[in-house]
């Protein structure tokens, strides 16, 4: 019988991260992951069990948990120890430019190199990053039309002046990987995977940055949507391009967009209507002129993010994921609603 082969996830309290320990499971690999706390993981074995459980039908789980932190040498070592892959999911999350970009930039980017460099030591085999769209949508307006969609081969201009911290924090440790590897000698594949916005399921009460869209759809917060589209996948589906990217041949020195299809908002927040009547009251049903959002923009900072994106194409092409891997997302729209009802089951709309 073959040995089962080990894999560390980095970051493993992260809704990505989650769902990547399910499948890794699931799949029959034998599962480590770091945090920066271990007062954390009673909870999170049972939060990743009930998943498992759910999701798969399965309820053995074995979690071997290490401690590290991303902007720290110290603990990478051992978390890598033995390992033949990593999943590099951590990375600092935040909607909002922070007074100081290097808020975020600088765990990214430390972060990555740490990874990378113990992961090199350790012999690993391939290393898969989860980086983002958001490393290859910005920056380049004068390239686009309606019959424009992006893929690997674009990357974000870190230099344009409406490029966001995070879009940086992204861009820039997704070339610092690219960067290391290529000069790397110990042998170690490099993929990387960047997902659009991550719908889908929620394991506990804490859902993360992205399905809190959907909660501000649904909450009343809001009485109109901004004109802005966004490409969309289900959590489920980033987890199973993660590991397609790790065990498949062909995928090493790759990026792949990960991304099942593009909604306008107001899309999204017609389908949530038709969905879940009962919150059709809280629900916008209008979309907010442009021109109002960028007035308002002056006042309110997360607006100031996101005006310069109203009205942009941002279509994406995941082909690379889905003809050169096979990998088969199921439909934006169910990741939405997997979302909704999450939020809904954790009681997190009352």
């Amino acid at each position: 019988m073959e040995e089962k082969k080990t894999v560390l996830v980095t970051g493993g309290s992260g809704f990505i991260a989650t769902h990547c320990i399910i499948k890794l499971t699931a799949a029959g690999f034998n599962v480590r992951s770091t945090v920066r706390d271990l007062g954390r993981t009673n909870k999170l074995n049972q939060v990743i069990s009930d998943g498992l459980q759910e999701y798969e039908g399965q309820s053995e789980l074995a979690i071997d948990w290490k401690v590290a932190n991303l902007t720290e040498s110290e603990g990478w070592k051992e978390a890598m120890e033995g390992c033949d892959y990593v999943l590099h999911v951590a990375s600092p999350v935040m909607m909002e430019n922070p007074k100081d970009e290097n808020e975020l930039i600088t765990p990214a980017l430390e972060g990555t190199k740490n990874v990378l460099r113990a992961a090199s030591e350790a012999g690993v085999k391939r290393v898969v990053v989860t980086s983002s769209v958001a490393a290859i949508l910005y920056g380049r307006d004068d390239e686009i039309d309606e019959d424009f969609s992006f893929n690997e081969e674009h990357w974000t201009d870190v230099n344009h002046k409406n490029t966001s911290a995070y879009a940086k924090s992204k861009t820039l440790a997704e070339k610092a990987a690219w960067e290391f590897i290529e000069k790397d000698s110990s042998g170690m594949e490099l993929s990387v995977v960047n997902p659009a916005m991550v719908f889908g399921p929620v394991l506990e009460e804490d859902y993360g940055t992205s399905v809190g869209v959907i909660l501000e759809m649904m909450s009343g917060n809001y009485p109109m949507v901004p004109n802005m589209d966004m490409g969309i996948v289900d959590v489920r589906d980033v987890a199973d391009l993660q590991l397609l990217a790790m065990t498949r041949p062909e995928a090493a020195g790759k990026r792949f967009v990960c991304s099942e299809s593009n909604m306008m908002m107001k899309e999204q927040t017609d389908f949530l209507r038709d969905a879940f009547p009962e919150f059709q009251n809280k629900i916008p049903n209008r979309e907010a002129p442009t021109w109002l959002l960028k007035l308002f923009a002056f006042l309110r900072p997360p607006l100031k993010m996101i005006a310069p994106e109203l009205g942009k194409n941002r279509k994406l092409d995941s082909s690379r994921a889905k003809e050169l891997l096979g990998w088969k997302p199921r439909p934006a729209k169910e990741a939405i609603k997997a979302a909704a009802e999450s939020l809904i089951k954790f009681d997190s709309l009352n």
